[in-house]
């Protein structure tokens, strides 16, 4: 009986100091990053009443939280980008009010218009407008020069962590390979697992990842949309081609010979490849947030900026054209005055079937023949038919006849084109004669025949112009959509700071320099503020998928506005999925973590085991000595 307490005091003794060990090494690296707090699973020895062997040393994993946590990593990386550059691009517009913000600028433009219309013959006041002009073309180019900017640097960023998550999945694989190669008993294996874990965590920073513990102790890594980036030993190598700094014209698109930004793509061990961007494959961490931003938020920021571009240069160069219902009493139909209509010059009409539902057709004129295609998002209506056509350039032998007869061939069957009874010589009367009604029509009419045309008996003027050519901007996709990127190259035209009494010179009305009226700028002033335009749908302005109309300056307020808005509810996003990461950080940390008050209680607690076995050690070799005396 002797023997078996002294057997069982050693064996006792001996776990004990394993559990003193496991808690010194706990308390030890209460603040490393990424470390599991250990625990000793004792066992019986096996041998009658010979007490417990030592065991194994494990984690105290709690495998649930540990989930939650890297979704909620992935989860507040993604909020985290999206704020900080929505906030970037908000800041972009200046701050509401402000006079060197947008709106501000805008303003002063609009009041120097209404000064100059009140006193015309002052030159100082024809000098402000053009100050003001190119104060708001240069404010608009900036904003759209920062847009890009952002996207420039998120296309760079985008190729850095690429390169870190590919890397993450090879020393993940090499982790696997050491972990299954040790065995489940020895001491390391803990401390491998730690640094997978935290491979794992800094991966989820990057792409959502599933996990999967296989049955040998590896892990397998998957997106959550199911694609596979390592299995056990073998990881998929990813790649980004960067395509550098980005222009208005450089966007997604899933076909990688068309596409003007670079893309991720996932090599597998076998040879395989996947594109992970057109596969929807990554859907959070920082650079799914990235991605979005890149492709999506910061492409419908330069359009705003281009459809403010556009709108305040149509306003000083266009008529707005409205159909109105015959007034001779014809039915199906709309009178519409198109004089002048010019390459990129849309005419809208908009019908409706027999079962009320509405839809727009957009005719857009070019020059070419046949004429360019047009994507159905680089006019005002993403979802309308478009209908490209040619018409004759003005001076080429033109007529109204002949841009009828243009418009008739492009709508076909059941609509007649026709002249207008007592209308301008380019007024038409469009009727349906089929199925479809006619709802609504109109257009945004070029009235100006050039940039030079600066002094015609019309009050429109091309202030502003398409870059440094002076080209006039009509809208035109004619060699590319003139619309995109023009907020980077609108500039005052030079013919007008050339000819400052133009501002308020129009035939009939004197044009020197000390005569003038006031209608030219009344008329300017007033279709900045008042008239309203179209505006295309893919601006995201009126918040549904379809065209806004408003005057240019109410289109100013919409712009700061939305990107104000979307800055502040990506804040507000933030701030909750941070909260959402710190509860998880905490429940993780309360199961898996070092408490440091609970292992120096369970330190005294062993160390007073460890003074008991002792004493039984001491009293059964009394025991045993008394014995062998006698």
């Amino acid at each position: 009986m002797a023997l078996d307490a002294f057997s069982t005091a050693t064996a006792g003794l001996r776990v004990t100091q394993a559990q003193i060990g496991v808690v010194s090494q706990n308390i030890a690296n209460v603040g490393t990053a990424g470390y599991v707090r250990r625990t000793l699973s004792p066992v019986s020895s096996g041998l009658g009443n010979a007490g417990v062997a030592t065991g194994t040393i494990g984690r105290a994993l709690d495998a649930a939280a540990l989930k939650q946590l890297r979704s909620e990593t992935s989860g507040a990386a993604y909020t985290s980008l999206m704020s900080k550059t929505r906030t970037q691009l908000d800041t972009l517009y200046g701050r509401p009010g402000d006079a060197s913000a947008l709106d501000g600028v805008f303003n002063r433009f609009t009041l120097s218009l209404q000064t100059l219309a009140a006193n015309p013959t002052s030159t100082a006041a024809r000098a402000t407008v053009l100050s003001a002009a190119n104060d708001i073309a240069s404010r608009i180019g900036s904003a759209a020069n920062g847009v890009q900017a952002l996207r420039s640097g998120l296309e760079t960023q985008l190729g850095i962590d690429t390169s870190k998550a590919s890397d993450l999945l090879a020393q993940l694989a090499k982790l696997n390979t050491r972990i299954v190669a040790t065995s489940a008993g020895d001491p390391s294996r803990p401390e491998l697992e730690d640094q997978r874990d935290q491979a794992l965590t800094s991966l989820s920073g990057l792409i959502d990842i599933n996990a999967v513990t296989q049955s040998d102790g590896s892990v397998s890594v998957l997106t959550s949309s199911g694609v596979t980036l390592l299995d056990r030993s073998n990881a998929a190598t990813l790649s980004f081609d960067a395509r550098g700094t980005l222009s208005a014209n450089a966007l997604y698109d899933s076909d990688p010979s068309r596409s003007g930004v670079g893309t991720i793509v996932a090599t597998t061990p076998g040879g395989g490849k996947i594109d992970l961007l057109a596969s929807g494959a990554i859907r959070s961490g920082s650079i799914a947030a990235a991605i979005e931003l890149r492709d999506t938020a910061l492409p419908q920021a330069q359009r705003q900026l281009d459809d403010l571009a556009a709108g305040l240069s149509r306003a000083m160069s266009d008529r707005v054209a409205t159909g109105t219902v015959p007034t001779d009493g014809t039915q199906g139909g709309f009178d519409i005055d198109l004089t002048g209509l010019s390459a990129g010059n849309a005419i809208t009409l908009t019908v409706q079937d027999g079962s009320g539902t509405q839809r727009n057709l957009i005719l857009m004129p070019s020059y070419q023949a046949p004429p360019p295609a047009v994507p159905a998002g680089g006019t005002e209506d993403a979802n309308a038919t478009i209908i490209p056509f040619t018409i004759p350039q003005p001076g080429s032998g033109r007529d109204p006849a002949s841009v009828r007869s243009a418009i008739a061939a492009a709508l076909g069957g059941g609509y007649s084109v026709s002249s207008a009874p007592g209308g301008a010589a380019g007024a038409m009367r469009i009727l349906s004669t089929g199925g479809a009604s006619l709802v609504a029509a109109s257009a945004s009419v070029t009235q100006v025949t050039s940039a030079g045309d600066i002094k015609g008996a019309a009050t429109q003027l091309p202030l502003f112009v398409d870059g440094a050519s002076a080209a006039l901007y009509t809208g035109s996709f004619d060699g590319g959509s003139q619309l995109t990127g023009f907020a980077q190259r609108i500039a005052v035209n030079p013919a007008v700071v050339g000819s400052a009494g133009s501002l308020v010179g129009i035939t009939g009305a004197g044009t020197g320099s000390s005569v003038g009226d006031g209608t030219r700028p009344q008329a300017m002033y007033t279709a900045l503020t008042s008239t309203q335009r179209l505006f295309s749908s893919s601006s995201g302005i009126s918040g549904i998928d379809a065209p806004t109309r408003s005057s240019v300056a109410d289109f100013v307020q919409g712009v700061i506005s939305v990107q104000g808005a979307a800055a502040a509810a990506a804040q507000d996003l933030d701030e909750g999925q941070s909260i959402a990461l710190s509860t998880a950080q905490g429940r993780f940390a309360s199961a898996s973590g070092v408490n440091i008050d609970e292992e120096m209680s369970n330190l005294i607690a062993l160390q007073q085991a460890y003074a008991a076995n002792a004493r039984v050690l001491t009293a059964a070799r009394d025991m045993i000595d008394t014995l062998l005396r006698i």
